[in-house]
């Protein structure tokens, strides 16, 4: 419905209007739904470009992480192709709420309780959220009423009904118990990701200032390991989250930031000459000469998303 709605918004303001879909393959249908792209975009007279992708499955991240993490590489693979500078996504309420729950429950701090911006950028490209405040039921239903009007029906998606993916089991197993006894839940959890997104600015306030006090290179890649040591323990762990955000690494887990503070305080204790290497995802982080720095794992090492081409039939 977002693309049909769209088409009217642009076609009223006089702009382009683009359909971009992402073929995963990880179901024997796919191919049958970029084939309904196509014909809704046939329909509303709108280009559509489909991007085809292999989704690591094998790189430790998971499947619903991975596919994440490859969709969004498509679409700004595709925005820069076609000179697109903004991406409209689908995203409800019903999605926000069930973000805001799986952050809560993998123990995210407040900058992931603040779960999805109405707003965000990746790279050059800017990413909107419309619906992040409207009811999963009234897309349902203005889908259905453009099904009865045109024949045309949105597909439905199976791993969004099975439980072995994370925020299905969510979405099917836990909602309907919030649903019977906190009817107003998605709401709620909503607001809580509004106000974890206030904190989480002013928190990035305070990063932002002490990083700048670490003496760090021009890009932010390394800092000074003895102006580290003279934060406060909160600070140097929530500068380094900081530090791992602004290089685009994921965020470490409260565990493994603690072996890597350890390790941090325990080389000044034994001096700038021990080389240190700590290996998170992707990245490695190093200590030499008293600086900081991270830098991408050596290649065959880190998991990796491979583009494909169309499929055979």
């Amino acid at each position: 419905m977002l693309a049909v709605l769209g088409a009217q918004a642009a076609a009223r303001a006089g702009r382009p209007l683009h359909l971009l879909h992402v073929h995963h393959g990880l179901f024997e249908q796919a191919q049958d739904w970029a084939g309904q792209v196509r014909e809704l975009g046939r329909r509303l007279g709108l280009p559509v470009h489909v991007a085809y992708v292999t989704v690591d499955t094998a790189g430790g991240l998971g499947v619903e992480a991975a596919a994440r993490q490859a969709r969004y590489e498509a679409l700004g693979r595709l925005a820069a192709e076609h000179g697109i500078g903004t991406i409209l996504l689908a995203h409800h309420l019903g999605d926000q709420a069930e973000t805001v729950l799986l952050r809560l429950l993998r123990g995210s701090g407040p900058a992931g309780l603040a779960a999805m911006a109405h707003e965000t950028r990746r790279g050059p490209v800017r990413y909107l959220r419309p619906w992040l405040e409207c009811d999963r039921a009234l897309i349902v239903e203005a889908a259905r009423r453009y099904a009865q009007d045109t024949g045309w029906h949105a597909v439905s998606d199976p791993s969004n009904a099975d439980p072995r993916y994370t925020r299905a089991a969510v979405r099917t197993l836990l909602a309907p118990a919030l649903d019977q006894r906190w009817p107003g839940w998605r709401a709620i959890l909503a607001r809580h990701a509004r106000l974890a997104a206030q904190a989480a600015e002013l928190l990035d306030e305070v990063a932002r200032a002490d990083f700048a006090g670490l003496d760090p290179d021009p890009q932010g890649v390394s800092f000074s390991l003895a102006a580290w040591r003279g934060l406060a323990p909160a600070h140097q762990a929530h500068v380094l989250r900081h530090w791992f955000d602004r290089n685009g690494a994921r965020m470490p887990t409260e565990a493994r930031l603690e072996a890597l503070m350890r390790q941090l305080r325990q080389l000044h204790a034994l001096g700038h000459d021990r080389q240190m290497v700590f290996d998170h995802a992707q990245f490695r982080v190093r200590c030499v000469r008293g600086r900081v720095l991270i830098e991408p794992r050596p290649a065959g090492r880190a998991g990796s998303l491979a583009r494909r081409g169309p499929p055979t039939r």
